[in-house]
């Protein structure tokens, strides 16, 4: 069969999982020690808007603050009334830095409002959801002693996801970022995502040898679901060359040959390196055969055996000049080797 030389086009399956996009995860932890009195989002996987109470907690350190900011507006007030600027201004400076003491504890600003309208201090104070999405983690329960720092809930925007497909070591030259593929439920086979490449991770998995490749994706109506299953079909422009098919290539694991038709009926080894083989095709390295030749696409470990043979007797003495192309094999019409074009 001739061998053509043209531009390959191939495309990669794996299997992807859903994940959330690790830009889009907010952690809701408190900045100073206390008690949770009660739970407003008490299971994971609830849903949650933005500035929504989480839980209540109470702080003596929170609640010491509030007093202190009330004593400093009232100070402030008074100080008004001095025609000294400098009194004033400290009368000021006073009420701003309890103000900001509270915002740095993330006290509400709805929640100062408030203590300014009343001039009461509350026992607890809410902390609010940091973003809009779902509780993916719970490591709160009501009255339990929390520290600054201790991570609470975990909170996940899943209007945009991630797929991580995993493909094969032998495949990762293949990939770049930008390539186009197209992604599918495996629940659901007839409804599919255009996506691109749009990370592939620094580091195989030694357990798998695979490399994980991620996808963003847009999740507006929760259809990917983190966990699931994802059919991914990478597509690849694997180069120009010489195309034959891959029955032509006998592969001994430490060479790769193929048998090129030298004249009518006598065909010679020539080995040669492959550069992708997929799809019942074979892309070789340029120089080993040229556009238009003909490769033996059958009887090939026929023509193989007395190759080796040929070169044995050579070896012996029977031929000491350069090995001979071999004939195709007369008496085996039923094994003819076909000529296989690229």
């Amino acid at each position: 069969v001739k061998s053509p030389a043209e531009a390959a086009r191939a495309s990669l399956r794996a299997v992807g999982t859903v994940v959330p996009d690790e830009r889009r995860l907010h952690r809701a932890q408190t900045r100073v020690a206390g008690w949770v009195e009660k739970l407003h989002v008490n299971f994971s996987g609830q849903s949650v808007r933005r500035g929504q109470p989480m839980l209540s907690i109470y702080s003596p350190e929170l609640l010491a603050s509030q007093q202190e900011y009330l004593i400093a507006r009232d100070n402030a007030r008074r100080f008004l009334g001095s025609t000294l600027p400098e009194v004033r201004r400290g009368g000021e400076d006073l009420v701003a830095a309890a103000r900001r003491r509270l915002e740095l504890f993330d006290v509400p600003e709805s929640f100062i409002a408030e203590l300014e309208r009343t001039g009461q201090p509350r026992r607890t104070v809410d902390l609010v959801a940091p973003a809009s999405g779902y509780v993916v983690s719970k490591e709160v329960l009501e009255g339990r002693q929390v520290e600054p720092g201790m991570e609470l809930f975990t909170v996940a925007d899943l209007s945009h996801v991630w797929v991580e497909g995993e493909f094969y070591e032998s495949e990762a030259r293949l990939l770049a970022p930008g390539q186009e593929a197209t992604l599918r439920l495996a629940y659901d086979p007839g409804r599919t995502f255009a996506a691109r490449i749009d990370y592939i991770y620094p580091e195989l998995d030694p357990a798998t040898r695979t490399l994980r490749v991620r996808y963003d994706l847009a999740n507006p109506d929760l259809a990917l679901k983190p966990g699931m299953f994802v059919d991914v079909e990478q597509r690849l422009e694997v180069g120009e060359g010489v195309v034959v098919s891959d029955l032509a290539v006998l592969d001994s694991g430490v060479r790769q040959i193929v048998f090129v038709e030298s004249a009518p009926g006598r065909f010679e080894p020539r080995q040669v390196s492959v550069v992708w083989r997929g799809e019942g095709r074979a892309l070789l390295a340029p120089g080993a055969v040229a556009e238009g030749e003909k490769v033996a696409v059958k009887a090939n470990f026929l023509l193989d055996s007395e190759s080796r043979l040929a070169a044995a007797l050579a070896a012996l003495g029977a031929d000491k000049g350069a090995q001979a192309p071999v004939a195709a094999p007369p008496g085996h019409a039923g094994h003819g080797a076909e000529g296989d074009q690229p």
